[in-house]
């Protein structure tokens, strides 16, 4: 069968951020990957930008380079768009793509904001095509095995999970300048909405979906050092800048079972030898602990530090130790590419095959995009 054939939007040979190289290039590169997808076009700011990334990733001199969205959505040969902009760009440019029916993978946040999100979702089931987000931490091979020891009753009936997690970026008030965008909200992308909103839809795949709305239970959130230090790449503060996105995140209430949830996410350092992050799970019978001593990225993972899942059988008293991993594809990536790769393989079954869908789609993400702005406009103390 012929591979899909793809345009990637954003992949810059001068990136500051470089996800689309760290993230989807080893996929779409690997023996795996050229077998069931072919790069055929990129869109950049420009042509001259988009032709110095052929060059500088080493794609066939046949790729073609564009530089407005519209020019790629009018190429018939594309099947699927991959955006990986900055937040504040998917709709201008990952839009027009949408309209022409063509299949559109947009990195999450789906959009800056729930509007935007909501243009998007719509604008596919209109359209046509397939709309799919990089939340990819429901893929992973953590999550599915805590769903399977979960559904095996292992556990009992769950009654109630926590997750406290400190991460972000530096902590303490320090940003690196690539990121400094980080503390605007109306970018739309920032520790809230994408280090947070990662594992809040993680823990949501493992549990149900939170409830929202006014008769829930909400968040608390909180700015805590709204005077951050903008560092340059030789550590030397550039600039100081008034940040206007939460720092501290409390969300607390019930998910779809009636089981409560108490999540505490902190933009900072973690306690020395206290692990970044700690998630229980308890039932009726026995309870799970997640361990990640280092990383809260636990819908990315850690080669050098794994995250730890154990069992507590309140019966026996006994501790054990499940056992999980990632398959022997992912493997041979680098970390971040391995969950993003388990969406494009399940895209790929969908569309070739006719397997009903696992990743999250534009419908999917605004649901997630609607949560957090009811938690955020209900629950931010200025």
């Amino acid at each position: 069968m012929a591979p899909i054939k793809a345009a990637i939007i954003g992949l810059s040979a001068s990136a500051k951020t470089a996800w689309a190289s760290r993230a989807h290039l080893p996929y779409l590169f690997s023996p795996l990957g050229r077998s069931k997808f072919e790069v055929v076009a990129l869109l950049n700011s420009s042509t001259e930008a988009a032709r110095a990334a052929i060059k500088a990733y080493n794609l066939p001199a046949s790729t073609k380079a564009y530089g407005t969205p519209e020019d790629l959505a009018a190429d018939p040969e594309v099947e699927l768009v991959i955006t990986n902009t900055r937040v504040d760009k998917h709709l201008e440019t990952a839009l027009p793509s949408v309209i022409a029916g063509k299949d559109v993978y947009i990195e999450w946040p789906l959009a800056a904001n729930t509007i935007e999100a909501r243009t998007l979702a719509d604008a596919v089931k209109q359209h046509g095509g397939l709309g799919i987000v990089g939340l990819q931490g429901p893929l992973g091979p953590l999550p599915k095995k805590l769903r399977e020891v979960i559904s095996s009753g292992r556990i009992g009936e769950v009654l109630s999970s926590e997750l406290r997690a400190n991460g972000g970026i530096d902590g303490r008030g320090v940003i690196p300048a690539s990121l400094s965008y980080f503390t605007e909200r109306k970018v739309g992308g920032y520790v809230y909405t994408i280090g947070f909103a990662h594992q809040f839809d993680l823990v949501q795949s493992v549990l149900g979906d939170y409830k929202t709305g006014p008769d829930a239970p909400q968040g608390f959130l909180q700015i805590q050092r709204p005077q951050v230090k903008v560092i340059g790449e030789d550590k030397t503060v550039v600039e100081t800048v008034t940040s206007d996105t939460p720092d501290l995140i409390f969300v607390h209430g019930y998910v779809d079972s009636g089981a409560s949830l108490h999540f505490r996410f902190r933009v900072d350092l973690p306690f020395p030898s206290d692990p970044a992050l700690v998630w229980t799970i308890a039932g009726t019978k026995g309870e799970i602990r997640v361990v990640a001593p280092s990383s809260t990225f636990i819908h990315i993972g850690n080669a050098a530090d794994p995250q730890k899942f154990e069992v507590h059988d309140f019966e026996t008293d006994t501790v054990d130790e499940v056992e999980w991993d990632f398959e022997d594809w992912q493997k041979k990536l680098n970390l971040q590419a391995r969950n993003i790769g388990a969406i494009y393989e399940d895209y790929y079954e969908v569309k070739r095959n006719g397997k009903q869908k696992t990743f999250v789609s534009f419908d999917d993400a605004l649901k997630r995009h609607e949560q957090l702005e009811d938690i955020l406009a209900n629950g931010l103390k200025q």
